[in-house]
């Protein structure tokens, strides 16, 4: 058996070097902050304009303040990528739900099925309605808007679910057919509590 890995994408990888400015200085950031580059941000520079698109969507989504907190913005998109069978975006932003859920339980837990995750009802009605977008967005009805307000969710609460939904949905099947592979750093990360301070 060979030791070398498989590449990250089917498409072409650009080197870093010769990006244009605005996406190597976006990619060196990120790697300046977590200590290496996704995968993601690599596959999707071979296309700049399509990149420079999907993460400020993206951004706009993910990094915003508003009625969901961050980690459960990574609960959608664990959950829902994992009914998309996501294997990048399950494993990617897995690691991100366990870093801002400071729980290294919680990302398999809702990988697997939320229905039984350590998670409180209205997280359940959360990743329900996300679901429901996910696979069924054409039966949406007031009942299902009328189960998140039961939660204390906003109007602006459920399009957020929504969106979230629907562009990891559009990510989901881009990582499946470029065959993205996750980083090896993303499996380690958020799993083991770091030490306690004396």
């Amino acid at each position: 058996m060979s030791d070398s890995k498989p590449p990250i994408s089917r498409f072409p990888v650009p080197a870093i070097l010769d990006l244009p400015d605005d996406l190597r200085a976006r990619i060196l950031a990120v790697q300046e902050k977590s200590g290496f580059v996704p995968n993601v941000f690599l596959a999707l520079s071979h296309r700049p304009d399509e990149f420079r698109a999907f993460f400020a969507y993206h951004d706009a989504l993910m990094e915003k303040d508003g009625g969901l907190t961050k980690a459960e913005r990574e609960m959608i998109v664990v959950a829902t990528s994992a009914a998309n069978e996501c294997q990048y975006c399950v494993i990617a932003h897995g690691a991100i739900l366990r870093v801002r859920a400071k729980n290294p339980q919680i990302a398999d837990q809702v990988a697997i099925n939320y229905r039984k995750a350590d998670i409180t009802p209205r997280q359940r009605a959360m990743l329900d309605f996300a679901m429901k977008v996910a696979l069924d967005a054409q039966s949406v009805s007031d009942d299902d808007f009328a189960r998140l307000t039961a939660h204390g969710f906003t109007d602006d609460d459920a399009w957020d679910i929504a969106a979230i939904t629907a562009f990891f949905g559009m990510s989901n099947r881009i990582a499946n057919v470029a065959s993205i592979r996750p980083n090896d750093e993303f499996y380690l990360l958020g799993r083991i509590p770091p030490p306690k301070k004396a």
